[in-house]
This record gives C-alpha cells, structure tokens and sequence, in this order.
C-alpha cells in the first residue's frame, strides 16, 4: 500500500474495493497487526500494535480472515467453544453465538460437513465471539452462492442495528459494499482512488 490514510467512526461500516492485488488484504492484514507496515502508522482506538496493547486490541477486533481453516473433526459448537475459551467466555457466549449466525442445526455437525456458507457463517461467528467493537472481515462472502451470501449480509445488517459495531470490509462485489456499508473506499495499486 501506498500512503492510505482513512479514518473509521463508529458504528460505520466501510468497504474495500478493488482488483485482486490492489492491496485490500495488505491493509487489513496491518489494521490488525498480522503485518507490519514499513512506515507509517495504524491506530485502532489510539493504540498502536505493540506488546503492551497487544491484548488490548485483541478484545477490541474480530478478525475474519480471506481463508479460514477449522479442525475437521471438532463439531461447529466445540470449534465455537474452543475459540470462546481463548477470551474466558463460557458456553452462554457459545450458545448465543450459534444462533446469530443461524447455526443451531447444524451445531453438533463436523465441520467436515458443512458448505461453504456454514463454514463462513461459523468463521463469522467466531470473529464475533469476543463482542469486538471493530470487526475486520476479508472477503467473507466470496465463492458463496447468492443464498448463502444474503444470510451473511442478513447477520451483518442485524449487527448494525443492535450493536455500535464498526466493521472494514474487503470485497469484489459492488453490490455487497453498497448494500452493507456506509461508505465505499476504492483501492487500487496501493493507493485510495
């Protein structure tokens, strides 16, 4: 990325766009400390990636990354509980979550037998276990079928409503960002267009 400079208030939603390359995964991947960027800086709440605010931002996002890999053999619900157990939260949380994201059918199921858009609705589950108050989401839907996409656009409109939840958005669908987000960034060649 080249000089990106945006801020987010909250309770908005805001989307990424841009080609394949472009750098909307790079600029998630540094909002949430998984890269580092070689000059510049990124301030999520004020706070910088670093060792004395590492645990501090990690209760403040939920990350849902591009791939998503699960134990196979864990059912939705302990995959669920496993992560939850990383925050201290118990299976309350667990149970709350599986109905958000309209898992309750599916909860004592592998993971191994879930489509694709089970698998994106528990990776969206997962990143909103931890009450985040910025959600970074890269591509959550892409590869779904438009049925499985609507259900994920359903929980994150939900969200809006009830929460005072931020959330950044990667995505190639215009379509998407538009009926998501507030506001829409173009992305391409590192720079905002």
């Amino acid at each position: 990325v080249r000089g990106l400079s945006f801020d987010i208030a909250p309770g908005e939603f805001v989307a990424l766009l841009g080609p394949n390359g472009a750098g909307k995964t790079t600029m998630v991947e540094m909002i949430e400390g998984i890269q580092k960027p070689d000059s510049g800086e990124i301030l999520v709440k004020g706070l910088k990636w670093n060792k004395s605010n590492h645990n501090r931002l990690n209760k403040i996002l939920g990350i849902s990354l591009q791939e998503t890999w699960f134990i196979e053999k864990l059912r939705v619900i302990e995959t669920l509980a496993l992560f939850a157990s990383f925050y201290q939260l118990d299976i309350k949380r667990v149970k709350e979550i599986i109905e958000l994201v309209n898992l309750e059918e599916k909860e004592k199921s592998l993971v191994k037998n879930l489509s694709g858009g089970q698998r994106q609705r528990l990776a969206l589950g997962i990143s909103l276990l931890n009450y985040p108050e910025i959600l970074l989401l890269d591509e959550p839907t892409t590869g779904l079928d438009p049925t499985a996409r609507r259900e994920i656009w359903k929980i994150l409109t939900d969200l809006k409503k009830n929460r005072n939840t931020s959330m950044v958005l990667t995505s190639h669908y215009m379509e998407e960002a538009e009926q998501l987000c507030d506001r829409i960034i173009i992305i391409d060649h590192g720079k905002i267009l």
